[in-house]
């Protein structure tokens, strides 16, 4: 199909038996379309071992099996960006594919993102946005009130996750984005990195139970959210002016009609006063807190990635590969 390297780069957590079946289904999907791949896992500080779960004896499109093991668990958004920043450094290819270890993200989509990605002449990444969930109802619930809430706060309407593939000299640009740090879809958006997506069928867990319950959901919603701190802040010191504003007209009228209403009107100018006073307090706080947040210092994964590297590893080597 393409005279290209790619490399396929999968987080895991502890996962590997999902990784392992996931790993034969990608070969096979890759075979079907004469496409050849590495494959990267980047292990978060996994405390079950892979030896015995991946089984691979032999494959007819996956050349080459690494593992980049890391020092401690952080993430999956954080253990990808250390992953992008590691093969930016290290690993000459022209596309990457990222995608989840637990068979969400279905391989026969992987020709998919390619095609487009061949499509878009290297030019863009490419995610895959979900036409449909596998997930409980009350997941899905609480994730579009997320959709929502996200759109609201930050004007940006967020569709996508993971499952994406970056051409090289995207990936380039992707390395010194210190927001993908928190949330990797978050950060594209707000870096204004040129993406496109295609419709992608969300697929069922291969086994066990996801690690995404409400807890997780709401800290990986935060976490995106946390990306625009900026901007929510200057969204919400308009709110408060404007409340201010009211607090200051009520004190106003109050005054006007103290003489024909005595008896509410010194309890409304007080209650007003001191919503006036609070508001003025949370209004300093989102100034000085919007203007310590681009003062801080940032991890930049280009520049900082290395700390958190275990080791490196080829666990596979497919016989008669040219890589």
């Amino acid at each position: 199909m393409y005279n290209s390297s790619t490399i396929i780069a999968v987080p895991v957590f502890n996962d590997w038996e999902s990784l392992s079946i996931l790993l034969m289904r990608i070969d096979e999907v890759l075979d079907s379309e004469n496409i050849h791949a590495d494959i990267l896992i980047l292990n978060d500080g996994s405390t079950i071992t892979h030896q015995g779960y991946l089984k691979i004896l032999e494959t007819k499109a996956i050349n080459q099996i690494y593992i980049l093991d890391l020092k401690r668990n952080l993430g999956h958004q954080r253990v990808i960006a250390i992953g992008l920043a590691y093969i930016e450094t290290h690993i000459d290819c022209q596309v990457i594919v990222v995608m989840d270890s637990d068979g969400e993200d279905e391989p026969k989509d992987i020709p998919k993102l390619l095609d487009k990605c061949h499509e878009e002449n290297y030019s863009k990444i490419v995610f895959a946005r979900r036409t449909k969930r596998s997930e409980s109802l009350i997941f899905k619930i609480f994730y579009n009130i997320y959709k929502s809430l996200f759109k609201l706060l930050t004007g940006e309407y967020i569709e996508m996750g993971n499952f994406s593939i970056i051409p090289i000299d995207i990936l380039r640009r992707i390395v010194v984005v210190s927001e993908i740090w928190n949330h990797y879809a978050a950060g594209i958006l707000k870096a204004k990195i040129p993406f496109v997506s295609i419709p992608c069928k969300r697929s069922k867990r291969i086994t066990g139970r996801s690690k995404m319950n409400f807890i997780s959901l709401v800290m990986h919603g935060l976490s995106a959210i946390s990306i625009y701190g900026d901007i929510i802040g200057i969204k919400s010191l308009m709110v408060a002016i404007i409340l201010m504003l009211f607090s200051i007209v009520m004190i106003i009228v109050v005054y006007i009609v103290r003489v024909s209403v005595p008896d509410w009107a010194p309890y409304v100018a007080g209650l007003s006063f001191i919503i006036f006073l609070q508001l003025l307090t949370i209004s300093f706080s989102f100034i000085f807190l919007i203007l310590n947040g681009r003062n801080n210092f940032v991890f930049i994964p280009e520049r900082d990635f290395h700390y958190f590297i275990l080791k490196f590893s080829n666990i596979y080597s497919r016989k008669n590969s040219n890589y």
